[in-house]
């Protein structure tokens, strides 16, 4: 488990059906599979990350604010493609109501933070459909590279990429205490990006 200033990131579990809300919304999906989740498939989701993080250490977190105890998004360090022989993504997804308040970009340094010092990660990759560029913001915001057009997911994706050399030294620049910062830029922007669970 995790914590921000108003977040606490929770690997999923079965108590986390609220997801489904936001996985049926259509404009939440819109960048990620196009179409609205079904429970059922919320529920087959859920069970394949429990094994993740079973198996890694690592999968998605549902994201909990911490003033109504309410799953407001869901986020992940994995595997692109869900494929070990690739490098680690780094994605995230929020509840319509919630968007436009940075709760992706306070959420995802977290994330970060937990893949290059928990996890290992030498390099986190983010991809997003060319068209979403509010999430291209996000990941601006971590301090991520632009590295082009690639083909995941079956779909041509817009990719970002930053090394663990990278982090530090942004981290360092922003906070010369050490200490993860919450937001690594001012402004909120849109929270979602196009990430299959």
């Amino acid at each position: 488990m995790l914590t921000t200033a108003r977040l606490r990131l929770e690997p999923f579990n079965d108590a986390h059906l609220d997801l489904c809300a936001i996985n049926a919304d259509p404009e939440v999906m819109r960048y990620i599979t196009g179409r609205p989740e079904t429970l059922d498939e919320t529920v087959a989701a859920i069970e394949r990350v429990k094994a993740r993080w079973a198996e890694w250490g690592f999968s998605w977190w549902s994201f909990i604010e911490l003033t109504s105890g309410e799953i407001i998004g869901a986020g992940c360090i994995q595997h692109l493609e869900r494929d070990p022989a690739n490098p680690l993504e780094i994605g995230w997804r929020v509840r319509r109501d919630k968007w436009r308040q940075g709760f992706a970009c306070e959420a995802a340094v977290e994330m970060a933070r937990f893949a290059f010092q928990t996890a290992g990660a030498t390099q986190l990759s983010a991809v997003c459909d060319p068209e979403n560029i509010a999430s291209a913001a996000v990941m601006r915001k971590l301090g991520m590279r632009y590295r082009g057009i690639e083909r995941w997911y079956d779909k041509d994706s817009t990719v970002f990429e930053i090394t663990r050399g990278e982090w530090e030294a942004r981290i360092a620049a922003v906070t010369p205490s050490g200490e993860t910062p919450t937001q690594l830029a001012p402004g909120p922007v849109e929270d979602r990006v196009g990430i299959p669970i």
